[in-house]
């Protein structure tokens, strides 16, 4: 018999369904990064933190004479591991330590893409979170049978181009849906 993997979610939106009350995840968007049979690792895209990317660069030591770069804002990616920082970003690069997340999207954790973007030579799209989401084996799974999350392949325009407070609906939109309209309870047929 063979058994047939689950899909993977990588590169996809995670919407939250109006019954998950839980901060952070209460009418959280999550940008799944990696999703396989160990569990999936993701950052909320629409969570504003109280930083802004010129407190973290001068937090390490970098000087960024961009006033636009340096007011870009810094998001919660999740409940676990705040004080770790994650560029979420379109082009590749060639960053110390990346991850490819599939064609179009890759997120990196090291210190030279901090010292690019404070340069001005850093990714065009990109945005940084502190800390992300996880979820061990089987979990995402059963939250998405519990109806919890709603799926949709992720778009730059959500991640890069919309209002954090406009997230949540326009990445529901996505799926032809308004959160606003959902009930705030889960059924099954």
């Amino acid at each position: 018999m063979t058994v047939t993997p689950p899909p993977s979610f990588a590169g996809h939106f995670l919407i939250a369904m109006p019954s998950l009350a839980e901060p952070p995840f209460s009418r959280g968007v999550a940008f799944i990064c990696q999703h396989d049979e160990d569990g999936a690792v993701g950052l909320l895209v629409n969570q504003l933190s109280e930083y802004r990317l010129g407190d973290v660069l001068a937090q390490m030591k970098l000087e960024c004479e961009d006033p636009e770069v340096a007011d870009l804002p810094v998001l919660i990616g999740g409940p676990v591991q705040q004080e770790r920082g994650f560029i979420l970003h379109r082009e590749p690069g060639h960053w110390e330590s990346s991850y490819r997340i599939n064609s179009d999207w890759s997120v990196t954790t090291s210190r030279d893409i901090l010292v690019a973007m404070a340069a001005g030579e850093g990714p065009r799209q990109a945005m940084m979170a502190l800390g992300y989401a996880g979820w061990s084996a089987g979990q995402l799974e059963q939250e998405l049978k519990d109806n919890t999350w709603l799926t949709v392949e992720a778009n730059e325009r959500v991640v890069f181009h919309t209002p954090l407070e406009e997230r949540w609906s326009a990445a529901a939109g996505l799926v032809g849906v308004d959160p606003l309209q959902l009930p705030g309870y889960a059924g099954h047929a």
